[in-house]
């Protein structure tokens, strides 16, 4: 199962449609859930992190891997863990116990984007992955 635990909620109504639209293309392909958390983050984002969970933190400072990289991690680490965890933080960053935590860091670029978007970003990145582990037409 994919998981995106997430800092605050999406506000604006063309973001909410974009990220429902790519869960509902990736439960063609994995289980997903989003989870919101909104105060008390770190202790809740700790709350809903285990041992057998794969999980990634999203940060400026983490490596910076292509779409293909990203495909062959998403298709390798369900050979070893059930679950893996996208973690966003908020405009602060991710807190440090739950960075702590993470097995992996990763960013999508040296710019900063406001959390929201970037939500849609990484959908939309965890669904090219899937098209291109399934041999199927979408990546480019």
């Amino acid at each position: 199962m994919i998981k995106l635990l997430v800092a605050g909620k999406i506000k604006e109504d063309y973001l909410k449609k974009a990220c429902e639209d790519y869960v509902k293309r990736i439960s063609k392909f994995s289980k997903i859930e989003v989870i919101e958390i909104e105060k008390n983050i770190e202790e809740k984002m700790l709350n809903n992190l285990t041992i057998k969970d794969h999980k990634i933190a999203l940060t400026i400072d983490g490596k910076k891997i292509d779409s293909i990289e990203f495909a062959k991690k998403i298709e390798n680490q369900f050979i070893y863990n059930p679950n893996i965890i996208f973690i966003i933080g908020e405009s602060e960053g991710i807190p440090q116990k739950v960075l702590e935590s993470c097995d992996e860091k990763i960013s999508f670029s040296d710019m900063t984007f406001p959390h929201q978007l970037f939500r849609v970003m990484l959908l939309e990145q965890i669904y090219r992955s899937y098209k291109i582990n399934s041999n199927q037409e979408y990546h480019k």
